[in-house]
């Protein structure tokens, strides 16, 4: 017999318990959501977004709509969590989809002053739109901020899936290191690596596992395009790249569970490292490791980054800056807060970030680690337990 591994039933009822409580509090009538990730976090409903519009209502005394296309229609059904689901034929149609929502909200009582995250259906896939605004002549009051708080800080259950990410993506990159060779390609190397972590969670795990992600169907890692001097482009793309002697390597590893995400980055180097590449792997962690000691309960996310950039200047390392220290992660890969001069916001037990300055050189490439940490009462959590010294990271020619 297995347990499960996900969200409870009555965890669904406190998030929307304490959106109902703010919605109450602003005099509001309800709320219409269409980001995914929100309607995710509220009722476990996974989906695809695309230029069909697909909403969230929720009515000020907590009634549960959601407002779909035809095609989506038993797949909403069978969700145990919602009350009611309203569907129209197709996008584009006659009459447009946004009308028979409007009609929905009237019967929901949503109008006048009423929360969204944001003023209609955002343009996805060349869908276009009238605005919730000029839709029903209300006053859309912005909630965003709120789910973002909310969201923020993970529950028990939270934590527990992302460490089953952890474990997985750990598995991932362990085959990613194992199959990297001079001669391979990137291609083959992800594709075997990440099909072999997610047969082996599957035999783990498979009866009670869902990634419940629109992207990743399981374990994976790989290294989009990171590869020689191209490891100097934080964001690359896969391009097939074989493998030459001397390349440096910025890898990426992590498994969606029930939705939840983790982040696991290395720097690996095939064959002996140059003095060059020495220096700023050491220069590399030792960033990381000045994000980590700045990392307690109380501290704000512009108060680590302060302490990681001021790392940079003192060593004269700020050519080779280009991004902020991190990021919350959770639902979304990408989540706020930001580790970040311009995000003021506290660390508070329950936020999980990555942390991942990097150093990029164009003539030599990228050096970037990143690990998954939870903020707790006694300080910092390493979620993430990868080696990260350059000798378990160096690869035989």
């Amino acid at each position: 017999m297995h347990t499960a591994i996900s969200i409870s039933q009555a965890e669904y009822q406190a998030r929307v318990a304490a959106l109902l409580e703010h919605l109450q509090a602003e005099k509001l009538s309800g709320a219409v959501i269409f980001d995914s990730y929100y309607i995710l976090y509220y009722t476990g409903f996974a989906f695809i977004p695309t230029e069909r519009p697909i909403a969230l209502a929720l009515s000020s005394q907590g009634e549960k709509v959601l407002f779909v296309p035809r095609l989506e229609l038993e797949h909403a059904q069978a969700n145990p969590r919602l009350d009611r689901v309203v569907h129209y034929a197709e996008y584009p149609a006659d009459p447009h989809p946004m009308e028979l929502l409007k009609q929905s909200l009237a019967e929901l009582g949503i109008g006048g002053a009423f929360g969204m995250d944001s003023d209609g259906y955002p343009w996805i896939l060349g869908y276009r739109g009238p605005s919730l605004s000029e839709l029903t002549g209300g006053r859309p009051w912005p909630i965003r901020a709120f789910v973002e708080v909310q969201m923020s800080v993970k529950s028990p259950a939270e934590l527990a899936l992302i460490r089953e990410s952890v474990k997985w993506g750990h598995l991932a990159h362990t085959l990613l290191q194992r199959y990297t060779r001079v001669g391979a390609s990137e291609t083959e190397v992800s594709w075997r690596a990440s099909m072999e972590a997610t047969l082996t969670m599957l035999d783990a795990i498979g009866p009670i596992y869902q990634a419940q992600s629109a992207f990743q169907r399981g374990a994976g890692a790989g290294y989009r395009g990171q590869i020689g001097r191209g490891a100097a482009i934080p964001h690359a793309l896969a391009n097939n790249i074989s493998f030459q002697a001397g390349d440096l390597l910025v890898s990426g590893a992590s498994a969606p569970v029930w939705g939840y995400n983790s982040e696991l980055e290395r720097t690996m180097i095939i064959g002996p490292p140059n003095q060059e590449q020495v220096r700023l792997f050491g220069q590399m962690l030792a960033l990381q490791d000045t994000a980590f000691a700045a990392m307690v309960p109380g501290a704000t996310c512009a108060e680590v980054d302060r302490a990681v950039r001021a790392y940079y200047e003192k060593h004269q390392l700020m050519p080779y800056w280009k991004h902020h220290t991190g990021h919350a992660i959770g639902l979304r890969y990408h989540e706020g807060p930001f580790l970040d001069l311009g995000d003021s916001t506290e660390l508070v037990p329950g936020m999980v970030f990555t942390v991942e300055p990097g150093l990029y050189a164009p003539e030599l490439g990228g050096f970037r680690h990143s690990d998954t940490v939870l903020i707790t009462e006694e300080g910092l959590e390493i979620l993430t337990y990868y080696p990260r010294d350059l000798a378990s990271l160096t690869l035989p020619l």
